[in-house]
This record gives C-alpha cells, sequence and structure tokens, in this order.
C-alpha cells in the first residue's frame, strides 16, 4: 500500500528537518514545479495532476495560479491546505470550507513583526525625507528648503496636536504598530470591526469607525486580510474624505487599495504621499499609473515587507508542517483560518488519523 501523499504545491526550500519530520510520520512527498510561481502565468492544469490523492497540500504564496475549488476536488482524501505565510488570498477558503478542508496559515511574530517594523520604516522614511536628503548631499547640496521634515510630535503649527496615525485592521501586525508608535507620542486610531472592545483597549489605541478614521488621520495604514469587504476599500469616495496631507501605506495585500485612484489622488495632491508594499498585480507593470508618480511623494518595496535575515519563511514551514501532521493525526491545529469548517471537518475526519 502507498504512502498518503503530502504536496508541496509552492516550494520555498524547506530545511531537511521539516522534510524528514514529515517522512518520518509515514508520509510521501511531491513537490511542484518552481515555474508555478511565475508571475502572469496559469498552471493549474498541472497543479490539479500533482494534487490528486493527495491528503493534505502545503506551500507558500502562489498567487498566480491559486488553490482553487477544481485543485482541492482532485482528492477526496484532502484534509488540509497549510499555508507558511499569513496571506491566503491564494485560495479559495469558501469552496474549502463548503468541502471539508481546513485551511491554516502562518502569522508568526517573524512575518508579522517583519511587517510592522516595515511599516514603521515607510512612515518614517516618508515624514524625515531620508532618501530626499541622502540624494541632496550626494548632489552637492546642504540643508536646502526640500528637506525639512515632519515631526510626529505635538506641531505647533496644528494647535500642539500630536500626529493622527489611523491603522486599518488590529490584528497581531497592525498592534505591534501600535507598540511602536507608542515612545513617539502619537494619537493612535483603529478600525476594525471583527476586533473585540478589550483588544483596542490592550493596544491602547482609540477605536473609531472607517469613516472617521479617515479623515482624521494623517497617516492610513493598512493591515487587513484581503476579503470581498476589503477589496478596494480605498478608492475615490473613500480619498475623498481624507486630509490633503495624509500618507497611505499599504503593506497588507495590493488589492485593498484602488491603485489608479490613488495616483490620480496624489497627483491632484488631494493626498500627500503614498508607501506600498503589495500591488494589484506583480510584479509592477511596466505601465502602472503609479510608476509615472512623483518619487519624492511615492516609496515602493517589492512585496518583502516580511523579509527577514534570520527568520523569514522558516518559522512559518515549521507551523504548517505542525498544523499538517496534527491534521493527518485527526486533531485541530490552533491556526485554522476558516474556523467555520471545523464541525464539518470533524465529522469527516476527526480522531482518524491517515497512517497506521
Amino acid at each position: 500500500m502507498s504512502k498518503p501523499k503530502v504536496f508541496i504545491f509552492a516550494s520555498r526550500e524547506e530545511p531537511p528537518d521539516i522534510i524528514k519530520k514529515i517522512e518520518d510520520a509515514g508520509l510521501a512527498i511531491s513537490v511542484g514545479d518552481k515555474k508555478w510561481q511565475t508571475p502572469r502565468s496559469d498552471f493549474e492544469d498541472e497543479v490539479v495532476g500533482q494534487a490528486r490523492d493527495a491528503v493534505a497540500l502545503m506551500g507558500t504564496s502562489q498567487r498566480h495560479t491559486p488553490i482553487t475549488r477544481r485543485i482541492m476536488q482532485a482528492s477526496q482524501r484532502l484534509r488540509i491546505i497549510a499555508k507558511y505565510t499569513v496571506g491566503v488570498d491564494d485560495i479559495d477558503t469558501d469552496a474549502a470550507t463548503e468541502l471539508g478542508i481546513m485551511v491554516t496559515h502562518a502569522p508568526t511574530e517573524a512575518n508579522c513583526f517583519g511587517v510592522a517594523e516595515t511599516t514603521m520604516a515607510m512612515m518614517l522614511g516618508i515624514l524625515k525625507k531620508v532618501r530626499e536628503r541622502d540624494a541632496g548631499v550626494r548632489a552637492g547640496l546642504w540643508r536646502v528648503p526640500a528637506t525639512a521634515t515632519h515631526f510626529l510630535g505635538a506641531r505647533a503649527s496644528d494647535g500642539h496636536k500630536p500626529m493622527t496615525v489611523g491603522l486599518v485592521g488590529l490584528g497581531r501586525i497592525a498592534i505591534r504598530v501600535s507598540q511602536l508608535l507608542a515612545p513617539w507620542r502619537v494619537r493612535i486610531i483603529a478600525t476594525d470591526p471583527y476586533a473585540p472592545p478589550d483588544r483596542f483597549l490592550l493596544a491602547n489605541v482609540e477605536r473609531v469607525d472607517y469613516e472617521t478614521l479617515l479623515r482624521e488621520s494623517d497617516v492610513v495604514s493598512f493591515h487587513v486580510v484581503l476579503t470581498k469587504e476589503t477589496r478596494h476599500m480605498l478608492s475615490e469616495p473613500q480619498l475623498a474624505l481624507m486630509k490633503p496631507g495624509a500618507i497611505i501605506i499599504n503593506t497588507a495585500r495590493g488589492k485593498v487599495i484602488d491603485e489608479a485612484a490613488v495616483a490620480r489622488a496624489l497627483t491632484a495632491n488631494k493626498i500627500r504621499a503614498v508607501a506600498i508594499d503589495a500591488f494589484e498585480e506583480e510584479p509592477l507593470p511596466a505601465d502602472s499609473p503609479l510608476r509615472k508618480l512623483d518619487p519624492q511623494k511615492t516609496l515602493f518595496s517589492p512585496h518583502s515587507a516580511a523579509f527577514n535575515e534570520d527568520g523569514e519563511l522558516r518559522p512559518g514551514i515549521e507551523w504548517a508542517t505542525r498544523s499538517l501532521l496534527m491534521a493527518l493525526n485527526g486533531e485541530i491545529p490552533d491556526n485554522v483560518y476558516n474556523r467555520d469548517v471545523i464541525p464539518r471537518w470533524k465529522e469527516r475526519f476527526g480522531g482518524a488519523g491517515v497512517t497506521g
């Protein structure tokens, strides 16, 4: 009898000890082709073929060939899809729930804290004009007016009021951003309809609705997952509510903001600046309106906010492996994203293992 198959659909150099742990559990491993992760590609047929009869799928993000209902239906034995990353927008989670398949993700500290730190770096980079100062010195200039920066604390020009930073979403990343901002003594407001009231208290942030946040924030930073609700949650109607001097930061998901609308608002000086790590289409197309914007009003990063020299995906791979082995042993992991699936999953698999 053949061993149950674990299909790594989007590999990211899994450490040998992780591979050994899976194999020691009596499982066979199948690894997808690296070319499946190529931007602007579609390898659904190939993924379907390799997903056939798998009891588990695991991997990093693969947005151009997402895990569709068709891929999941390739195996009646499929129990779990375990992601190495926080985001699951490359998985049809609604279909997974309907089919009784758990989806787990990995909001690790290495990932979340890296994104939070990048958010702070972007905010300070724009406000303190780090690039402009460096460019001025290299060009032989010295303390020209263009390098005057913006102060985060209480400002005389604004009635001695501190700068207001608005956090859209109050999960682990946004909470970490609020902690990093605490010594700066800025006013922090946040909106998250799914967060309990005590989370706002513990994060020491003021709870407001989304429209209020847009109206009152000097910096608006997005920290939400991509869903039907959050897709283009910042477009022309929302931009019209913002302060002319506001800064937008998106280290969440590209499709959360309407890039064309943001580009128009920035060109018309309806906002001050924008910093983006995750784009609607990646890599950023040559004809993107964002490329035509004033470089002094923009700061871009190649969807790498979570990259850390000592961490990156290793903690996420470890967590995904633990979750996978638990699910294949009939247990419920602690990082299930589509928690509505659990009752049905228990009916199908709970308590039963796939080996031995």
